[in-house]
This record gives structure tokens, sequence and C-alpha cells, in this order.
């Protein structure tokens, strides 16, 4: 089946073997990375707040990759909690790169896992940033689905309202994992980081639909070994 993409000024579209999705801009910029003002009940783990530079604009997904976009790439469904608009789930970060590959043998593009850093970027806003709590709001219940609200189950993508750069459920629904191994902040500033050599897991971002409100703030933090699959975990393309 034909794969096809189109572009417009802030908007990616693609179609791969029948499924489209889309993927933001977001636009390069410098911003303060870990527990800001705005952050209630951080996590040791997300100080000290340092400063972080991008120096290149890239795109994420407006959602996390969804079942139906995993069934077209990769012929199955690994997910706990089927449906065609739900999040994957259930996948490890090996699951994720294998998934990357192949969508790159079809599209000829380089996707990839976002770094830690461009994860919180992209979920603070941006250059575009309310400097909110969570992606999009300083209200969760308006972006997000996390235990209070879920009814013990992932829903589908993009019910709840987006963030500034119109990315949906960066706080809730699934952790989603990054690229990065996990490792304790510095107070040195940083351009482009992509992380340590080593750690004792791979980066997980967001909260989820089965963990409590803090793990859904933009700078909440966790980690996982790269082979653990759960149905709370799932991922987000960047390009």
């Amino acid at each position: 089946m034909k794969n096809e993409n189109t572009k417009s000024s802030d908007t990616l579209s693609f179609t791969v073997n029948g499924v489209s999705f889309k993927m933001k801009l977001v636009k390069h910029g410098s911003f303060a990375m870990g527990a800001t003002a705005e952050m209630e009940n951080p996590n040791s783990d997300e100080k000290p707040v340092h400063q972080v530079t991008i120096t290149k604009d890239y795109y994420m997904g407006e959602t996390s990759v969804t079942q139906s976009l995993w069934e077209a790439v990769m012929g199955g469904n690994p997910s706990r909690f089927r449906g065609e608009n739900n999040p994957v789930e259930n996948v490890t970060w090996d699951d994720c790169h294998n998934f990357i590959s192949k969508m790159n043998e079809l599209t000829g593009k380089q996707f990839r896992l976002p770094t830690e850093a461009e994860w919180e970027y992209a979920a603070r806003g941006g250059n575009k940033s309310r400097h909110t709590q969570y992606a999009g709001s300083a209200n969760l219940e308006d972006v997000a689905w996390y235990d209070d609200n879920s009814g013990g189950h992932p829903h589908p993508v993009a019910q709840k309202q987006s963030n500034e750069l119109g990315l949906y459920d960066m706080s809730g629904n699934v952790w989603e994992w990054c690229q990065d191994w996990f490792n304790y902040y510095s107070n040195s500033p940083s351009v482009d980081p992509q992380g340590p050599t080593s750690g004792p897991g791979r980066v997980l971002r967001g909260g989820c639909w089965n963990f409590w409100l803090s793990t859904c703030s933009s700078s909440s933090r966790g980690w996982c070994n790269p082979d653990s699959k759960f149905s709370i975990d799932g991922f987000r393309l960047a390009l």
C-alpha cells in the first residue's frame, strides 16, 4: 500500500499502510528543566533545575503511537487493553526501536524516540509555554487520564485538551519511553543533551492511567529496564 506524507506550517501528516497520524513542530529554544516553581510536590530526581538549550527544530507525535498504527507497521498488537485508537502499551524500549526501524523502512524518514529534554520541552509547550504544572493546564482533569478518573484502564488518544503545541496526552494515559538512560541531574547548563552513557534503566515520562497526579507533571520522571513490558508504558515518535 502506498505511504504518503504532507506538510503544513506546523504539522506533518503521514499515512502508513492506510493509517494516518500527525506530528507537530517544536521550535528550538531554551528552558528551565526540572522542578520549576509551578511543579508541586516534586521528587528529588527532578532537581536541581538546570538550563537546557535545544538548538534545532523537531517534530513530536501529536499523540502517542496508537494500536492501529502499531498493527499497520508490525502486523500484530501486544496491548492488554485493546482499541484501535488506544495508545499501544505493553511494549519494551527495545520493541519501540524495532517499530521505529520498520517505520523508517516504510517511509524513508528518520523517526526516533525523543530525548528526555526534548520530551519535557515539548510537554511544557516549547517556546509557547504558559508554565503550567501539567502539559497544557494547571488542572490535571483538563488534560490527563490518571488513577482518579481513568476507571482502571487507558483511553483513546486525544480525548482531553492538548497543550500549547497541539500535543495530546503528554500528561497521563501511558508513560512514554524516551531515548535516554536515567540518571540524576547536575547544575550544569546543557545544549542538546543526550543523557548519560549508562544508568539503571531507560527514562519514562508523563505518568499514566494507573498512577497518581504528581507523576503526571511535566517534570516528573520514571525509568525502567529497557526489556520491561507493562500495560502502563507506551511511546511517542520524534522526527
